[in-house]
Protein backbone atom coordinates (compact mmCIF):
# COMPACT_ATOMS: atom_id res chain seq x y z
CA UNK A 1 0.00 0.00 0.00
CA UNK A 2 1.30 3.48 -1.34
CA UNK A 3 0.95 6.47 1.79
CA UNK A 4 1.54 9.92 0.71
CA UNK A 5 2.81 12.19 3.71
CA UNK A 6 2.41 15.92 3.34
CA UNK A 7 5.06 17.35 6.07
CA UNK A 8 5.20 21.01 4.53
CA UNK A 9 5.60 23.67 7.26
CA UNK A 10 6.21 21.38 9.99
CA UNK A 11 8.87 22.02 11.87
CA UNK A 12 11.80 19.56 13.30
CA UNK A 13 11.40 16.25 13.91
CA UNK A 14 7.48 16.05 13.15
CA UNK A 15 8.32 15.06 9.15
CA UNK A 16 10.49 12.23 10.90
CA UNK A 17 7.86 11.03 12.93
CA UNK A 18 5.25 11.21 10.58
CA UNK A 19 7.23 8.96 8.33
CA UNK A 20 8.48 6.71 11.11
CA UNK A 21 4.87 5.78 12.04
CA UNK A 22 4.01 5.45 8.32
CA UNK A 23 6.85 2.68 7.60
CA UNK A 24 5.33 0.40 10.19
CA UNK A 25 2.20 -0.49 8.25
CA UNK A 26 3.23 0.56 4.49
CA UNK A 27 5.31 -1.15 1.89
CA UNK A 28 5.88 2.77 -0.15
CA UNK A 29 5.64 6.06 1.35
CA UNK A 30 5.85 9.41 -0.54
CA UNK A 31 6.86 11.89 2.14
CA UNK A 32 6.68 15.87 0.86
CA UNK A 33 8.57 18.19 2.39
CA UNK A 34 9.65 21.99 1.67
CA UNK A 35 13.28 22.48 2.84
CA UNK A 36 16.45 20.81 2.67
CA UNK A 37 16.68 19.44 6.42
CA UNK A 38 13.51 18.21 6.27
CA UNK A 39 14.64 16.19 2.96
CA UNK A 40 17.86 15.09 4.63
CA UNK A 41 16.56 14.18 8.06
CA UNK A 42 13.36 12.11 6.52
CA UNK A 43 15.99 10.70 4.25
CA UNK A 44 18.66 9.21 6.49
CA UNK A 45 15.96 7.76 8.98
CA UNK A 46 14.61 5.87 6.17
CA UNK A 47 18.47 4.79 4.88
CA UNK A 48 19.46 4.14 8.43
CA UNK A 49 15.99 1.50 8.03
CA UNK A 50 16.82 -0.32 4.95
CA UNK A 51 14.85 1.76 2.33
CA UNK A 52 15.50 2.54 -0.93
CA UNK A 53 15.25 6.06 -1.01
CA UNK A 54 14.59 8.35 -4.47
CA UNK A 55 14.44 12.25 -4.06
CA UNK A 56 12.53 14.08 -6.81
CA UNK A 57 12.06 18.09 -6.65
CA UNK A 58 13.56 20.94 -4.33
CA UNK A 59 12.57 24.26 -3.05
CA UNK A 60 9.23 23.99 -1.80
CA UNK A 61 8.03 21.16 -2.78
CA UNK A 62 10.50 18.16 -2.13
CA UNK A 63 9.06 14.44 -2.98
CA UNK A 64 11.05 11.80 -0.95
CA UNK A 65 9.74 8.02 -2.18
CA UNK A 66 10.52 5.44 -0.01
CA UNK A 67 10.44 1.56 -0.75
CA UNK A 68 10.54 -1.05 1.83
CA UNK A 69 12.44 -3.48 0.64
CA UNK A 70 13.31 -6.90 1.42
CA UNK A 71 15.89 -5.25 4.21
CA UNK A 72 14.01 -2.10 4.86
CA UNK A 73 12.58 -2.93 8.18
CA UNK A 74 9.55 -1.06 10.99
CA UNK A 75 11.52 1.15 13.40
CA UNK A 76 11.99 -1.20 16.23
CA UNK A 77 13.13 0.46 19.81
CA UNK A 78 16.88 0.55 20.95
CA UNK A 79 17.49 -2.15 23.14
CA UNK A 80 18.35 -1.49 26.86
CA UNK A 81 21.18 -2.16 28.86
CA UNK A 82 20.01 -4.01 32.59
CA UNK A 83 17.82 -1.24 34.78
CA UNK A 84 15.78 1.56 33.87
CA UNK A 85 16.42 4.91 31.29
CA UNK A 86 15.97 8.07 33.11
CA UNK A 87 16.37 11.39 31.73
CA UNK A 88 17.27 14.27 34.36
CA UNK A 89 16.37 17.92 33.03
CA UNK A 90 17.74 21.22 34.52
CA UNK A 91 16.81 23.65 32.68
CA UNK A 92 14.07 24.98 30.74
CA UNK A 93 16.11 25.33 27.49
CA UNK A 94 18.48 22.64 25.75
CA UNK A 95 21.75 23.66 25.70
CA UNK A 96 23.36 27.03 26.64
CA UNK A 97 23.53 30.10 24.16
CA UNK A 98 20.30 31.66 22.82
CA UNK A 99 17.53 31.76 24.95
CA UNK A 100 14.66 31.68 22.31
CA UNK A 101 16.09 28.79 20.62
CA UNK A 102 17.24 27.07 23.84
CA UNK A 103 12.98 27.00 24.39
CA UNK A 104 12.39 26.03 21.28
CA UNK A 105 15.18 22.82 21.63
CA UNK A 106 13.48 21.83 24.50
CA UNK A 107 10.07 21.52 23.44
CA UNK A 108 10.76 20.10 20.62
CA UNK A 109 12.91 17.22 22.49
CA UNK A 110 9.87 16.87 25.10
CA UNK A 111 7.31 15.98 22.24
CA UNK A 112 9.81 13.93 20.56
CA UNK A 113 10.29 11.91 23.62
CA UNK A 114 6.02 11.45 23.37
CA UNK A 115 6.65 10.25 20.10
CA UNK A 116 9.54 7.76 20.55
CA UNK A 117 9.08 4.42 20.19
CA UNK A 118 10.89 3.60 23.42
CA UNK A 119 10.19 6.32 26.34
CA UNK A 120 11.90 6.46 29.58
CA UNK A 121 10.83 5.12 32.70
CA UNK A 122 11.44 8.44 35.03
CA UNK A 123 11.59 11.33 33.83
CA UNK A 124 13.55 13.82 36.69
CA UNK A 125 12.79 18.15 36.48
CA UNK A 126 15.56 19.91 38.86
CA UNK A 127 16.48 24.19 38.94
CA UNK A 128 14.78 25.57 36.29
CA UNK A 129 13.50 22.51 34.63
CA UNK A 130 10.70 22.43 36.94
CA UNK A 131 9.27 25.44 34.95
CA UNK A 132 7.83 22.99 31.92
CA UNK A 133 6.08 21.30 34.75
CA UNK A 134 3.77 24.15 35.73
CA UNK A 135 0.35 25.14 34.77
CA UNK A 136 1.01 27.69 31.35
CA UNK A 137 3.95 25.26 30.45
CA UNK A 138 4.31 24.78 26.41
CA UNK A 139 4.94 20.96 27.14
CA UNK A 140 2.29 20.59 29.93
CA UNK A 141 0.41 18.17 27.95
CA UNK A 142 3.04 15.92 26.27
CA UNK A 143 4.46 15.42 29.71
CA UNK A 144 0.92 14.56 31.14
CA UNK A 145 0.57 12.09 28.05
CA UNK A 146 4.01 10.65 29.52
CA UNK A 147 2.68 10.06 32.54
CA UNK A 148 -0.78 9.16 31.63
CA UNK A 149 1.58 6.25 29.37
CA UNK A 150 3.59 5.28 33.10
CA UNK A 151 6.59 7.60 32.72
CA UNK A 152 7.18 8.17 36.35
CA UNK A 153 7.92 11.90 36.44
CA UNK A 154 9.59 13.37 39.64
CA UNK A 155 9.89 17.28 40.29
CA UNK A 156 12.18 18.57 42.71
CA UNK A 157 10.14 20.17 45.66
CA UNK A 158 12.59 22.66 46.77
CA UNK A 159 13.38 23.82 43.62
CA UNK A 160 9.55 24.41 42.93
CA UNK A 161 9.41 26.51 46.71
CA UNK A 162 12.84 28.54 45.43
CA UNK A 163 10.85 29.71 42.33
CA UNK A 164 7.65 29.98 44.51
CA UNK A 165 5.21 27.88 42.08
CA UNK A 166 4.85 24.63 43.78
CA UNK A 167 1.04 25.65 43.63
CA UNK A 168 1.29 25.16 39.59
CA UNK A 169 2.15 21.72 39.52
CA UNK A 170 0.38 20.49 36.75
CA UNK A 171 2.02 17.60 35.80
CA UNK A 172 4.20 14.68 37.59
CA UNK A 173 4.66 14.10 41.71
CA UNK A 174 6.70 16.87 43.43
CA UNK A 175 9.49 14.87 44.88
CA UNK A 176 13.22 14.80 46.96
CA UNK A 177 16.40 14.71 46.54
CA UNK A 178 16.70 11.12 48.28
CA UNK A 179 14.00 10.11 45.43
CA UNK A 180 15.93 11.79 42.97
CA UNK A 181 19.36 10.23 44.10
CA UNK A 182 18.03 6.85 44.24
CA UNK A 183 16.28 7.04 40.58
CA UNK A 184 19.50 8.76 38.99
CA UNK A 185 21.73 5.94 41.19
CA UNK A 186 19.60 2.82 39.63
CA UNK A 187 19.37 3.65 36.22
CA UNK A 188 20.81 1.51 33.40
CA UNK A 189 20.88 4.67 31.12
CA UNK A 190 21.27 8.11 32.33
CA UNK A 191 20.44 11.36 29.93
CA UNK A 192 21.03 14.43 31.58
CA UNK A 193 19.85 17.60 29.35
Amino acid sequence: MKKEIDARGLACPQPVILTRKALQDNDEIVVVVDNVTARENVKRMAQSQGCEVVIEGDGKDIRIHMTRGSSCQAPQPATSPEGPLVIAIGSDRMGSGEDKLGSLLMRSFIHTVVEASQRPDTMIFFNTGVRLTVAGSEVIEDLRELSGSGVNILVCGTCLGYFEIKDQLAAGTVSNMYDIAEAMLSAGRLVQL
